[in-house]
């Protein structure tokens, strides 16, 4: 984060607050190093740290807004909830997976709200049904959860991107060489297997 907040300031204060901040310069060393009198360096530093201080506050804010989304996406899919799922993705939305061959492909080429809604809303039911369990979990800097059987292995990860106030992407991993990392992983083919037996023969698929 603090190399993003660090491209709001301008050259010039950038170089103040790292010489001030970071290396712990006197003012005298800093001003000898900018070519700039000690009092201009004082005003920069000010301003460079109003800037910062700005920064990690909007940026602590969109990050709250962004966890209650996704808060309420999970509830939304642990109630199988479609039409509280589908308010929370953008029209546009995309389902895309990686399985490396070595799992099925959820998520592969699903897109637009209405059709990830559904597929969402369907699997969360019936994978309570078989004792699975979604646990909240951050994927690389992102809201995500964890997928678990009913043994604690690992089926799945998803991980959504959010931007504007709706999910835009949501990204699953089944490849098992990508979740050994996290634990145990579980054997996805038995899992959907037993998802698509929980669903009973009246299920069709949302695509």
């Amino acid at each position: 984060m603090a190399a993003l907040l660090l491209e709001r300031l301008s050259p010039l204060e950038r170089a103040v607050f790292v010489l001030r901040e970071v290396f712990g310069f006197g003012f005298g060393e800093v001003a000898s190093a900018v070519g700039r009198s000690e009092a201009a360096c004082r005003q920069l530093a000010v301003r460079a740290r109003r800037h910062m201080d700005d920064g990690r506050a909007r940026f602590e804010a969109d990050r709250r807004k962004r966890d209650e989304l996704a808060g309420r996406f999970f509830h939304a899919f642990r109630e199988g909830d479609v039409e509280g799922l589908r308010v929370l993705l953008a029209g546009d939305v995309r389902m895309v997976g990686d399985s490396g061959s070595k799992a099925p492909l959820w998520g592969d080429g699903v897109f637009n709200a209405g059709s990830v809604a559904r597929m969402l809303g369907g699997i969360a039911t019936p994978f309570a049904r078989i004792g699975g369990v979604l646990e909240p979990h951050e994927m690389n800097g992102q809201p995500g959860a964890i997928f678990r059987d009913r043994d604690g292995k690992i089926v799945n990860t998803l991980a959504l991107d959010i931007l504007d106030g709706q999910v835009q992407t949501i990204r699953a991993v089944l490849n098992p060489e990508k979740l050994r990392h996290l634990g145990p992983v579980a054997d996805a083919w038995e899992v959907v297997r037993e998802v698509n037996q929980a669903r009973g023969p009246g299920w069709s698929s949302p695509a």
